[in-house]
């Protein structure tokens, strides 16, 4: 731009030149056609650069901006990507969480599972167990009611045997009585009629 500006200066200074010059020489008509001719020259030159000078500032323009769409172009594919990688990693990484913890929570499940299956043959043993037991109490409890009617049963026989004895030993013992004093009374009485006899 800075040259298009030198050229029209000096174009300008030598128009310039050439008017005074033919001010000067009214009279050589030639040179004057010359000058104009060589200053339209000039003109066209100074356009002719001008207009490369154009062409060169859009050509610039244009590769400075096909440059910086490129280089938008790179940023933008650059960005995307790394956005898409960035987004694969977190949902890669998610996953593999999820499924990490669907397994500890399978391995969880599994594991309580078990241990509720253990509990309940514990409580079922357990239950057996009572009820054996409970079982072996309930013998223990009838066999000893039995026991204790039996004694019952045998004190009773025993007693009514005893009362029994008892009565016969009494009875024997009135009767051994009776003897002895019936006795007693005839040798009483027998010594009582020696005496009176003898």
């Amino acid at each position: 731009m800075e040259s298009v500006r030198k050229v029209e200066k000096v174009a300008k200074k030598r128009s310039a030149a050439v008017f005074e010059e033919g001010a000067d020489e009214c009279a050589a008509g030639n040179e004057v056609q010359s000058m104009l001719e060589k200053f339209g020259a000039d003109i066209n030159k100074a356009m002719q650069v001008k207009q490369k000078h154009l062409e060169c500032l859009t050509k610039n323009h244009m590769t400075g901006s096909q440059h910086k769409l490129e280089h938008l172009w790179s940023n933008y594919h650059g960005q995307r990507k790394k956005t898409t990688q960035q987004f694969s990693q977190r949902v890669s990484t998610a996953f593999q969480q999820w499924e990490a913890e669907a397994h500890r929570t399978e391995e969880q499940e599994e594991k309580l599972s078990n241990l509720f299956r253990q509990q309940q043959k514990v409580l079922q043993q357990a239950r057996v167990a009572q009820n054996q037991k409970l079982k072996v109490v309930r013998e223990l409890y009838d066999q000893f009611v039995k026991n204790m009617e039996e004694m019952e049963k045998s004190q009773n026989e025993f007693l009514q045997a005893a009362q029994e004895e008892l009565k016969r030993e009494m009875a024997t013992l009135q009767k051994k009585l009776l003897m002895e004093a019936q006795q007693q009374e005839m040798a009483t009485v027998r010594k009582s009629l020696q005496t009176m006899f003898f």
